[in-house]
């Protein structure tokens, strides 16, 4: 599951790199339901492109998208498909949604604000704060190395490797003490700081080291520190409710029967204990949109601290993760900074340049949110999104 996840933030570089190699207007684009109001500035985004991305909805891909297309060149927003296959009703473009891996933002930004605070030091190892849960094997990883995927730190085992499994044990409650313990019994992957490798446990440490270091929970701290000053009003974290409160679009996960056909069957309902710091959090694309564009700002994280999040590692070859997001740069130039997320039954983006010319957010409720590559849908709206 952990490569899959790396797998998709690879396949999205690639379609930016194909995105923002070609001309305006590269796209045919049929009229569609799902369009939104544009104001010029700079180079609006292409709405024409966009209906196209989000026509035919649903099908075998996807159910229903959600975008918020944002920035100083102009806005978009639309969604499309439906609520749920039962009813066959249009889909909440409001709706709340698994957000998945995009939770890493939200928990860099509360480190780092601990960090500008003085009560972390991003340069101390992490056991310096957790001594009873880090073991000395590990005992060199420092918190910046967490934030970065650089620590060495392994996977804990999961559940499984097929969705059957998974699917099985989807009410499984996963404490993050015991998945941290589990992941540092095993040997170090690679020396800290030396290698990048992607993984929800320097997240799930991170979240335990937020504990420690302000004596509240994980959960109270986020809500505390970034959904209520930004007025996120429709982000919780759900703890071992396996339910999404409130409106959301069903999410479906297509199985192969054993006489060949497809059953898409609804994962809506699944418990994400496993996910917690590193990815259980529930959002809208206006919530999502709210932070992205107040983080990119300085409001959430101040300077210098903010810059950690706009800085590879040095010296780890072929590194394109910072603290919480992910940088892309375009053949032509253009960079982009960039946060996927993945949970069964949906996919989820944050990206924007650093100018905050342009933004993109959205939610897509992929039929396979956690298969190899991109989702199609997903990436013809990463296209049509960052199209100039």
């Amino acid at each position: 599951m952990r490569t899959r996840t790396a797998a998709r933030a690879t396949a999205l570089a690639t379609v930016l790199t194909l995105t923002l190699a070609l001309p305006a207007g590269a796209l045919a684009a049929p009229p569609s339901a799902a369009s939104g109001p544009a104001t010029a500035r700079g180079t609006a985004p292409n709405a024409e492109a966009l209906r196209a991305a989000l026509a035919g909805l649903p099908d075998a891909e996807a159910t229903a998208a959600l975008v918020r297309v944002g920035g100083t060149d102009g806005l978009w927003r639309g969604s499309a498909g439906v609520h749920d296959l039962v009813s066959g009703r249009a889909a909440d473009p409001d709706a709340r949604f698994r957000a998945g891996s995009t939770t890493k933002a939200v928990t860099a930004a509360v480190v780092l604000q601990l960090a500008a605070e003085g009560k972390v030091d991003l340069g101390r190892p992490a056991r310096h704060y957790l001594p009873d849960l880090i073991p000395s094997t590990y005992g060199q990883v420092t918190v910046r190395q967490l934030l970065n995927h650089t620590s060495g730190i392994p996977a804990a085992d999961g559940v499984g490797t097929t969705f059957e499994e998974w699917y099985t044990h989807r009410f499984d409650l996963h404490s993050p003490r015991e998945t941290v313990a589990d992941a540092t019994a095993k040997k170090p992957e690679f020396a800290p700081g030396t290698a990048q490798h992607y993984l929800n446990i320097n997240y799930t440490v991170l979240g335990l080291l937020i504990e420690r270091t302000t004596g509240h929970s994980y959960e109270r701290e986020t809500v505390r520190r970034i959904f209520a000053p930004l007025g996120m009003r429709n982000t919780y974290f759900p703890g071992s409710d396996p339910d999404i409160r409130g409106p959301h679009n069903h999410g479906y996960q297509a199985v192969t029967r054993a006489d060949g056909t497809t059953e898409f069957r609804d994962v809506t309902v699944w418990g994400t204990t496993d996910g917690w710091a590193a990815g259980a959090m529930i959002s809208t694309t206006a919530d999502l949109e709210r932070f992205l564009t107040a983080l990119f700002r300085g409001r959430v994280v101040p300077q210098p601290q903010l810059e950690e999040m706009f800085t590879l590692p040095a010296g780890v070859p072929g590194a394109t993760m910072s603290a919480g997001l992910q940088r892309y740069v375009a053949p032509d130039g253009t960079e982009v900074w960039l946060k996927s997320g993945g949970r069964w039954g949906y996919n989820s983006v944050i990206a924007a340049t650093r100018d905050l010319s342009r933004t993109l957010v959205y939610s897509v409720n992929s039929t396979d949110a956690k298969g190899q590559g991109m989702n199609p849908v997903a990436a013809r709206i990463a296209q049509a999104a960052f199209m100039r």
